[in-house]
């Protein structure tokens, strides 16, 4: 097993941001408010965003908070996550850097959240760097998605099939997909925060088509900056998959949103 690192590429989703947030499944609202629950979030608690991305969770959580500091490598990503913070009137601070920058200089946090990109980091490192930054009764909190398998998800092993094809050449994933690649949880245990608590909502989603294309291109592994050209044959291919599942131009799926909340 091993919890090396993949390398650094601070750039890797200039061109996946335009599609993230039209294209990833949204987190559900109800898990917002039981990891709130959960942590014990008061009005005046602060919340990192480490690695926010277009800043889902950052949004999600600054309704429960004084502030929120979200921080992203990716110009692309911060300039969507203003813009949502902006159109929902929240004021976000958004910070270029990635988890190789972060340290007590920062600020202190009662939570730190990390969404689907804590497998770009060196996890190891950033969680000795969180421990110095999360207060004595705070937590990291990682947050992803998964599908269920159930009859509304059959068009999901068509869409695996596809994206392992036309991602067949990315190290980046392979790397994780391999036999090799530690998980998550015990590189929790190894670390400060080892005391795991898991929370999932399930829900039952209507999904157009065309947000599906969107999350293909979304992952950086099939972005046009990865494949180029290959990838609106990708996007051509996926349609007329989704054609045979579709009604009504969108797809059933069943979504759990999970969180995994890890305390000292």
């Amino acid at each position: 097993m091993t919890t090396a690192p993949i390398p650094f590429q601070p750039r890797r989703f200039r061109s996946a941001a335009q599609h993230y947030l039209q294209g990833r499944p949204a987190y559900a609202q109800r898990l917002f408010e039981r990891v709130a629950e959960a942590c014990e979030l008061k009005p005046t608690d602060t919340v990192l965003d480490l690695g926010c991305g277009p800043g889902q969770l950052a949004l999600g959580f600054a309704p429960f908070v004084a502030s929120v500091t979200a921080v992203d490598p990716e110009p692309e990503m911060l300039k969507i996550a203003e813009q949502s913070a902006a159109n929902a009137g929240f004021d976000i601070h958004c910070v270029t850097g990635s988890s190789y920058d972060i340290g007590p200089e920062l600020g202190r946090f009662k939570i730190a959240t990390i969404g689907r990109a804590f497998h770009w980091m060196d996890r190891a490192d950033t969680l000795k760097r969180l421990d110095r930054m999360i207060d004595a009764e705070g937590a990291v909190v990682l947050f992803r998605d998964q599908h269920i398998e159930v009859t509304e998800n059959d068009w999901r092993k068509s869409y695996r099939a596809l994206l392992d094809r036309y991602s067949a050449e990315d190290d980046a994933r392979r790397m994780r997909k391999s036999d090799y690649w530690t998980n998550h949880e015990a590189v929790l245990f190894d670390s400060s925060f080892s005391v795991l608590e898991r929370i999932g909502v399930i829900e039952r989603r209507l999904t157009p088509v065309e947000q599906i294309e969107n999350r293909m291109l979304s992952l950086s592994s099939v972005s046009h900056a990865q494949i180029g050209e290959k990838a609106d044959r990708m996007v051509e291919e996926l349609r007329t998959m989704l054609a045979d599942f579709a009604v009504d131009g969108a797809v059933q799926e069943v979504v759990e949103s999970q969180a995994l909340i890890a305390r000292r």
